[in-house]
């Protein structure tokens, strides 16, 4: 019996990305991430290969209880780890390290809405005045396939895996348990035969 095959690809690898940030952005400003994972894909396998995840510790204010309760993540998990400027040089520096940079190489980042990457990283970057990487400036929000293969309104990440029979793992607001779940979902839907493209992008 032949193997199963996902249907080509336009990109060697998805890179599935969940901030988790500081409080609720009508109380604390500003808002800054304080989780930054990234879950790299293969596309042609839909299989994960390697993993990034860094703390990130705020500039201006604590994390707040609010955020602890919802994420797990406390001042003292992040107490001493790298800002947002030399975060993204890890990531930088990751990227390298798996190829991703290499002339030819196609990739793109993937999220659970607009927010990451639409919103918030340039938000912030801009607060503080750091360089943001162009890469960053295109995304597939994983509700828009999931609207197009399944014909359903996307609520959330935990009823898109309900409605694609797919399982939560991990802590909910763990970005990077939830980076791996969105991985889940990716990998269902090129299973029903579908084919990515960008579907946010900054000029």
């Amino acid at each position: 019996m032949a193997s199963f095959q996902f249907p080509k690809q336009h990109f060697d690898y998805f890179l599935l990305l969940d901030f988790e940030a500081n409080g609720d952005h009508k109380i604390i400003k500003p808002m800054e991430i304080i989780e930054f994972p990234i879950v790299k894909v293969n596309a042609k396998t839909f299989e994960i290969e390697s993993v990034f995840q860094q703390y990130v510790e705020p500039e201006v204010n604590e994390i707040c209880e609010y955020c602890t309760k919802v994420t797990g993540i406390s001042q003292d998990m992040v107490r001493g780890k790298p800002h947002l400027r030399k975060t993204l040089q890890l990531v930088d520096e990751w990227m390298n390290k798996e190829g991703l940079l290499k002339d030819g190489v196609k990739f793109i980042f993937v999220t659970c809405g607009d927010w990451d990457l639409k919103t918030q990283l340039p938000r912030e970057t801009t607060w503080f005045n750091i360089p943001l990487p162009q890469y960053f400036n295109q995304w597939i929000n994983i509700k828009t396939p999931f609207r197009e293969v399944t014909g359903k309104r996307p609520r959330g990440m935990k009823s898109m895996l309900h409605d694609l029979h797919l399982t939560l793992d991990g802590r909910h607001h763990s970005g990077l348990d939830d980076s791996k779940n969105i991985s889940k979902i990716l990998r269902r839907l090129a299973e029903k035969g579908f084919v990515y493209k960008a579907t946010g992008w900054h000029d």
